[in-house]
């Protein structure tokens, strides 16, 4: 058996880890599902270069509550570890063993962000003691056990382990019991996890039997490994959009319009945005776009990543792309943050001239449920501004629709002042913020 204190430069290092790495305590169990994907997905890699062979059909992640015993698992059979790379990526904390990897297959790996060190030690916030059991694909390797109690010291022997893989093995603190409730731990799998690209299973199947809930033999997977956002628009119809958005915001009516993201320079961006139907200006909510990193749920607060007024619209976007602090929650300034902001303006634009342009009948009816979201955006947003003037309408009280050139041709043979100029009989409201001057139709034409 080896033991040894783990690389850190203070001792308490723990001490800040359970009380402040993260704001919410349940970024955890999103941490440590994360790793046990990425070491899925390096094994593939590993096998698309042929130098795994082995079977990689049932490759998954499975997390196992035992309530009684206070312990929580997350296995998965993936790259594995050997004893050396436990002491270069868990006993030194701060040293990403990504950098590695993706440097190896830089060409083949550019969607897997391996991060192993502080992301595991996130499972200490809940955790009185954790233990990794884990055997490496390598030829020949030796399944090693590592423990810690939440302290620099370890231990690390070596063990039995028939595949290979990793077990993390978390014994729950009596502070923190309330993760060892099976509803709490749904409840995070569904919030962080829904759209893995690893099939996820924890607990059973369930069926109604003599009027109540019953466990079945079959394992519940409980993400879709391959969501809209991931697929090529050409291979989605539209009654695929509209599913995607059901299992979004099940109770939401459908939505009006949706736009398919689909970048890969000079930034990565995948993502579906809907507009959604507003019954009346009440019903405006933020926060209903979620943020993914290579289909892990970050956050629903994108202020920053897209402009201020399609925050109103609803759906997904993911990209590796944007820069996240340690606990994946927070966004930071960089220069992509601003190129992805725009193109996504510019993105919304065009496909709603494109729209008008193709179902401009269409269009006109479902017009009072979006000008709310084109107002807000040419008040707001300059560059939208210029490119939403093609497609604004006004309407007369006999519910005629016209765009601004059209109104302007529709009045310049009977609407000049004696300088032969012409005057528009409309409510102009100028913005002393904004270079530009937006229009209100108020008048019968």
């Amino acid at each position: 058996m080896q033991t040894g204190k783990i690389g850190v430069t203070s001792e308490n290092l723990f001490p800040i880890i359970k009380k402040f790495l993260y704001s919410d305590h349940d970024i955890f169990l999103r941490e440590i599902i994360s790793n046990a994907v990425d070491a899925t997905q390096k094994l593939k890699t590993l096998a698309s270069k042929g130098e795994f062979t082995g079977d990689l059909s049932t490759a998954k992640v499975k997390i196992k509550l035992d309530a009684d015993a206070k312990i929580i698992t997350v296995s998965d059979n993936g790259i594995g570890m050997t004893s050396e790379e436990i002491e270069k990526y868990i006993n030194q904390i701060a040293f990403s063993g990504a950098n590695d990897f993706l440097e190896k297959y830089k060409d083949d790996a550019n969607a897997i962000i391996g991060h192993f060190g502080l992301g595991f030690y996130s499972s200490f916030m809940v955790s009185e003691r954790v233990e990794i059991i884990t055997k490496s694909y390598k030829e020949g390797a030796k399944a090693v056990k590592w423990s810690c109690t939440g302290s620099p010291e370890f231990t690390l022997d070596e063990t039995e382990k028939d595949e290979v893989g990793t077990d993390i093995i978390m014994y729950i603190s009596e502070e923190e019991k309330g993760f060892l409730d099976e509803s709490k731990i749904r409840g995070i799998l569904d919030k962080y996890c829904s759209f893995l690209p690893v099939p996820v299973f924890f607990g059973k199947k369930k069926e109604w039997k003599e009027g109540k809930q019953v466990d079945t033999e079959e394992d519940d997977q409980v993400n879709d490994v391959a969501p809209a956002w991931t697929k090529a628009p050409a291979d989605l119809k539209d009654e695929d959009y509209k599913n995607f958005y059901r299992r979004l915001y099940p109770m939401a009516d459908e939505p009006l319009f949706n736009i398919h993201l689909n970048v890969d320079y000079p930034f990565n961006l995948t993502g579906i945005l809907y507009f959604p139907k507003i019954k009346n200006n009440f019903e405006v909510q933020k926060n209903k776009i979620q943020l993914y990193s290579n289909q892990v749920f970050v956050t629903d607060s994108v202020e920053g990543i897209v402009p201020e007024f399609l925050t109103l619209l609803h759906g997904v976007l993911d990209s590796p792309d944007i820069p996240l602090n340690v606990s994946r929650s927070y966004l930071q300034s960089d220069s992509n943050v601003k190129k992805i902001s725009s193109h996504i303006n510019k993105k919304v634009a065009d496909r709603l001239q494109q729209i008008f342009k193709d179902s401009r009948e269409d269009f006109e009816k479902k017009w009072d449920d979006l000008k709310i979201f084109i107002e807000y955006g040419m008040l707001t947003e300059e560059k939208f501004y210029d490119r939403a003037m093609n497609f604004f309408l006004f309407k007369n009280i006999d519910g005629k629709y016209f765009t601004f050139e059209e109104y302007e041709k529709l009045i310049k043979d009977n609407q000049t002042d004696k300088h032969k100029n012409l005057v528009h009989n409309i409510l102009l409201l100028n913005l002393p913020k904004i270079k530009y001057t937006m229009f209100y139709c108020s008048t019968m034409f």
